[in-house]
Protein backbone atom coordinates (compact mmCIF):
# COMPACT_ATOMS: atom_id res chain seq x y z
CA UNK A 1 0.00 0.00 0.00
CA UNK A 2 0.93 3.56 -0.37
CA UNK A 3 2.48 5.73 2.45
CA UNK A 4 0.32 8.94 2.03
CA UNK A 5 1.45 12.39 3.67
CA UNK A 6 -0.57 14.92 3.70
CA UNK A 7 1.37 18.56 3.11
CA UNK A 8 -0.83 21.46 3.81
CA UNK A 9 0.75 24.37 1.23
CA UNK A 10 -0.35 27.79 0.78
CA UNK A 11 -2.91 28.61 3.33
CA UNK A 12 -5.80 26.19 2.17
CA UNK A 13 -3.86 23.89 -0.47
CA UNK A 14 -3.46 20.09 -0.04
CA UNK A 15 -0.03 18.68 -1.66
CA UNK A 16 0.70 15.47 -1.36
CA UNK A 17 3.30 12.34 -1.10
CA UNK A 18 3.06 9.06 -1.92
CA UNK A 19 5.56 6.64 -1.25
CA UNK A 20 5.76 3.06 -2.60
CA UNK A 21 7.74 1.44 -0.51
CA UNK A 22 8.61 -2.04 -1.96
CA UNK A 23 10.47 -0.28 -4.85
CA UNK A 24 11.23 3.05 -2.20
CA UNK A 25 9.68 5.08 -4.96
CA UNK A 26 7.93 8.49 -4.54
CA UNK A 27 5.98 10.90 -6.05
CA UNK A 28 4.78 14.52 -4.90
CA UNK A 29 0.67 15.51 -6.07
CA UNK A 30 0.26 19.28 -7.31
CA UNK A 31 3.44 20.53 -5.61
CA UNK A 32 2.08 24.35 -5.32
CA UNK A 33 5.13 25.08 -3.52
CA UNK A 34 8.61 23.19 -3.24
CA UNK A 35 9.69 23.61 0.30
CA UNK A 36 7.18 21.80 2.57
CA UNK A 37 7.31 19.10 0.09
CA UNK A 38 10.93 18.50 0.41
CA UNK A 39 10.74 18.96 4.03
CA UNK A 40 8.34 16.39 4.70
CA UNK A 41 10.21 14.22 2.23
CA UNK A 42 13.63 14.73 4.10
CA UNK A 43 11.49 13.86 7.42
CA UNK A 44 10.45 10.65 6.07
CA UNK A 45 13.74 10.10 4.02
CA UNK A 46 12.25 9.65 0.92
CA UNK A 47 13.81 11.42 -2.39
CA UNK A 48 10.81 13.00 -4.70
CA UNK A 49 11.46 10.61 -7.92
CA UNK A 50 7.89 11.79 -10.13
CA UNK A 51 5.40 15.37 -9.75
CA UNK A 52 1.90 14.68 -10.60
CA UNK A 53 0.45 17.47 -11.87
CA UNK A 54 -3.64 17.74 -11.97
CA UNK A 55 -3.78 20.62 -14.24
CA UNK A 56 -2.44 24.29 -14.71
CA UNK A 57 -3.19 26.44 -11.58
CA UNK A 58 -0.39 28.05 -10.19
CA UNK A 59 -1.48 26.71 -6.83
CA UNK A 60 -0.86 23.32 -7.84
CA UNK A 61 2.17 23.64 -10.26
CA UNK A 62 4.33 26.66 -9.10
CA UNK A 63 7.20 24.44 -6.93
CA UNK A 64 7.21 21.39 -9.36
CA UNK A 65 9.99 22.95 -11.51
CA UNK A 66 12.20 23.22 -8.53
CA UNK A 67 11.86 19.68 -7.65
CA UNK A 68 12.61 18.97 -10.76
CA UNK A 69 15.65 20.81 -10.53
CA UNK A 70 16.79 20.04 -6.96
CA UNK A 71 15.84 16.12 -7.58
CA UNK A 72 15.66 15.85 -11.08
CA UNK A 73 12.12 14.04 -10.57
CA UNK A 74 10.02 13.07 -13.47
CA UNK A 75 7.07 15.84 -14.15
CA UNK A 76 4.17 13.94 -15.16
CA UNK A 77 1.20 16.28 -16.89
CA UNK A 78 -2.41 16.46 -19.05
CA UNK A 79 -1.47 16.38 -22.46
CA UNK A 80 -4.06 18.86 -22.74
CA UNK A 81 -2.17 21.37 -20.90
CA UNK A 82 1.42 20.77 -22.43
CA UNK A 83 1.39 24.70 -24.06
CA UNK A 84 0.61 26.04 -20.27
CA UNK A 85 3.13 23.53 -18.19
CA UNK A 86 6.55 23.75 -18.52
CA UNK A 87 9.15 21.16 -18.80
CA UNK A 88 6.70 17.99 -18.92
CA UNK A 89 8.22 14.72 -18.90
CA UNK A 90 5.30 12.27 -19.15
CA UNK A 91 1.96 13.88 -21.30
CA UNK A 92 -0.86 11.51 -20.15
CA UNK A 93 -4.40 11.28 -21.54
CA UNK A 94 -7.42 9.62 -20.31
CA UNK A 95 -7.19 5.88 -19.56
CA UNK A 96 -3.21 5.96 -19.84
CA UNK A 97 -1.75 4.23 -16.66
CA UNK A 98 1.26 5.63 -14.69
CA UNK A 99 3.30 3.29 -12.55
CA UNK A 100 4.65 4.41 -9.36
CA UNK A 101 6.94 1.09 -8.32
CA UNK A 102 4.83 -1.45 -7.44
CA UNK A 103 1.43 -0.09 -7.90
CA UNK A 104 -0.39 2.39 -10.25
CA UNK A 105 -2.92 4.86 -11.19
CA UNK A 106 -5.30 5.19 -13.86
CA UNK A 107 -5.71 8.45 -15.33
CA UNK A 108 -9.23 10.27 -16.00
CA UNK A 109 -9.57 13.26 -18.13
CA UNK A 110 -12.23 15.39 -15.85
CA UNK A 111 -12.65 18.33 -17.65
CA UNK A 112 -15.01 21.37 -16.35
CA UNK A 113 -12.67 23.06 -13.73
CA UNK A 114 -10.30 23.62 -16.43
CA UNK A 115 -10.08 22.00 -20.11
CA UNK A 116 -7.36 19.48 -19.30
CA UNK A 117 -7.81 18.68 -15.74
CA UNK A 118 -7.15 14.74 -15.27
CA UNK A 119 -7.35 13.12 -12.09
CA UNK A 120 -4.91 9.95 -10.59
CA UNK A 121 -7.11 6.70 -9.82
CA UNK A 122 -4.98 4.43 -7.40
CA UNK A 123 -7.01 1.20 -7.78
CA UNK A 124 -5.35 -0.84 -5.56
CA UNK A 125 -4.85 2.00 -2.54
CA UNK A 126 -8.38 2.78 -2.80
CA UNK A 127 -6.95 6.20 -3.37
CA UNK A 128 -8.39 8.99 -5.75
CA UNK A 129 -6.11 12.42 -6.11
CA UNK A 130 -8.94 14.39 -7.55
CA UNK A 131 -7.82 17.64 -7.72
CA UNK A 132 -9.64 20.54 -7.92
CA UNK A 133 -12.50 18.49 -9.84
CA UNK A 134 -13.93 17.08 -6.38
CA UNK A 135 -13.67 18.20 -3.31
CA UNK A 136 -15.12 16.90 -0.30
CA UNK A 137 -18.69 18.50 -0.46
CA UNK A 138 -18.09 20.47 -3.24
CA UNK A 139 -16.84 20.82 -7.02
CA UNK A 140 -14.12 23.24 -8.81
CA UNK A 141 -15.84 25.91 -10.34
CA UNK A 142 -16.24 25.94 -14.06
CA UNK A 143 -13.37 28.52 -14.98
CA UNK A 144 -12.67 26.55 -18.53
CA UNK A 145 -15.28 23.73 -19.32
CA UNK A 146 -18.76 23.32 -19.18
CA UNK A 147 -21.71 22.58 -16.87
CA UNK A 148 -21.88 19.44 -19.44
CA UNK A 149 -18.50 18.62 -19.12
CA UNK A 150 -18.07 18.62 -15.22
CA UNK A 151 -21.53 17.03 -14.53
CA UNK A 152 -19.93 14.18 -16.74
CA UNK A 153 -16.69 14.54 -14.86
CA UNK A 154 -18.53 14.05 -11.50
CA UNK A 155 -20.53 11.21 -13.02
CA UNK A 156 -17.56 9.22 -14.07
CA UNK A 157 -15.59 9.35 -10.59
CA UNK A 158 -19.14 8.62 -8.53
CA UNK A 159 -18.75 5.34 -10.17
CA UNK A 160 -15.81 4.41 -8.70
CA UNK A 161 -15.97 2.00 -5.29
CA UNK A 162 -17.35 3.40 -2.45
CA UNK A 163 -14.39 2.68 -0.44
CA UNK A 164 -12.06 5.28 -2.72
CA UNK A 165 -10.58 7.94 -0.48
CA UNK A 166 -10.75 11.35 -1.58
CA UNK A 167 -7.63 13.61 -1.75
CA UNK A 168 -8.43 16.83 -2.74
CA UNK A 169 -6.89 19.76 -3.37
CA UNK A 170 -8.24 22.28 -1.04
CA UNK A 171 -9.42 22.57 2.52
CA UNK A 172 -13.00 24.15 1.37
CA UNK A 173 -14.86 21.50 3.15
CA UNK A 174 -16.39 23.21 6.35
CA UNK A 175 -18.07 26.38 3.60
CA UNK A 176 -18.86 23.27 1.36
CA UNK A 177 -20.90 21.90 4.04
CA UNK A 178 -22.56 24.98 4.49
CA UNK A 179 -23.79 25.19 0.91
CA UNK A 180 -24.74 21.15 0.80
CA UNK A 181 -27.42 22.15 3.63
CA UNK A 182 -28.80 24.97 2.09
CA UNK A 183 -29.76 22.99 -0.92
CA UNK A 184 -30.22 19.80 0.99
CA UNK A 185 -31.20 20.23 4.42
CA UNK A 186 -33.36 17.20 5.16
CA UNK A 187 -30.57 14.86 4.70
CA UNK A 188 -29.83 13.71 8.44
CA UNK A 189 -26.44 12.06 6.68
CA UNK A 190 -25.27 15.49 5.64
CA UNK A 191 -26.36 17.30 9.08
CA UNK A 192 -24.60 14.28 10.62
CA UNK A 193 -21.53 15.31 9.12
CA UNK A 194 -21.55 19.14 8.87
CA UNK A 195 -21.19 19.04 12.71
CA UNK A 196 -18.42 16.18 12.33
CA UNK A 197 -16.56 18.86 10.05
CA UNK A 198 -17.17 21.75 12.47
CA UNK A 199 -15.79 19.75 15.13
CA UNK A 200 -12.79 19.27 12.67
CA UNK A 201 -12.44 22.41 12.05
CA UNK A 202 -12.46 23.92 15.26
CA UNK A 203 -9.41 21.11 16.45
CA UNK A 204 -7.98 22.95 13.38
CA UNK A 205 -7.75 19.21 11.78
CA UNK A 206 -8.31 18.42 8.04
CA UNK A 207 -10.81 16.93 6.89
CA UNK A 208 -9.87 15.33 3.91
CA UNK A 209 -9.47 12.66 2.74
CA UNK A 210 -13.31 12.19 2.55
CA UNK A 211 -14.42 8.91 1.40
CA UNK A 212 -16.55 8.53 -1.78
CA UNK A 213 -19.43 6.48 -0.53
CA UNK A 214 -20.25 9.00 1.70
CA UNK A 215 -19.84 11.76 -1.07
CA UNK A 216 -22.34 9.92 -2.63
CA UNK A 217 -25.00 10.42 0.09
CA UNK A 218 -24.43 13.81 0.82
CA UNK A 219 -22.32 15.70 -1.72
CA UNK A 220 -25.02 17.91 -4.09
CA UNK A 221 -23.10 18.29 -6.39
CA UNK A 222 -22.86 14.27 -7.21
CA UNK A 223 -26.48 14.14 -6.81
CA UNK A 224 -27.49 16.16 -9.36
CA UNK A 225 -30.12 13.12 -10.78
CA UNK A 226 -31.68 12.84 -7.66
CA UNK A 227 -35.27 13.80 -8.12
CA UNK A 228 -35.67 15.21 -4.06
CA UNK A 229 -32.53 18.01 -4.74
CA UNK A 230 -34.16 18.75 -8.21
CA UNK A 231 -37.73 19.27 -6.64
CA UNK A 232 -35.97 21.51 -4.05
CA UNK A 233 -34.87 23.38 -6.48
CA UNK A 234 -37.86 23.63 -8.49
CA UNK A 235 -36.35 21.67 -11.44
CA UNK A 236 -38.80 18.77 -11.26
CA UNK A 237 -38.71 17.89 -14.83
CA UNK A 238 -34.78 18.94 -15.93
CA UNK A 239 -32.51 16.86 -16.88
CA UNK A 240 -29.50 16.15 -14.57
CA UNK A 241 -27.41 18.77 -15.82
CA UNK A 242 -29.30 21.21 -15.98
CA UNK A 243 -30.21 20.95 -12.11
CA UNK A 244 -26.21 20.46 -11.56
CA UNK A 245 -25.60 24.26 -13.31
CA UNK A 246 -28.26 25.56 -10.78
CA UNK A 247 -26.69 23.67 -7.64
CA UNK A 248 -23.06 24.83 -9.28
CA UNK A 249 -24.93 29.20 -9.93
CA UNK A 250 -26.19 28.92 -6.73
CA UNK A 251 -22.53 27.98 -4.75
CA UNK A 252 -20.96 30.68 -7.26
CA UNK A 253 -22.92 33.04 -5.47
CA UNK A 254 -23.13 31.28 -2.14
Amino acid sequence: MLDIVQVPILGDNYAYLLHEPDEGVTAAVDPGEAGPLLAAADAHGWTISYVLLTHHHADHIAGAQALRDLTGCTIVAPLADLGRIENVDVAVSDGETVSLGATHAVVFETPGHTSGHVVYWFVADDALFSGDTLFALGCGRLFEGTAEQMWESLSRLRALPDETRVYCGHEYTAANARFARSIDPDNAALAERAEEIAKLREAKQPTVPSILGVEKATNPFLRADEPEIAKRLGLDDAPPVAVFAEIRKRKDAF
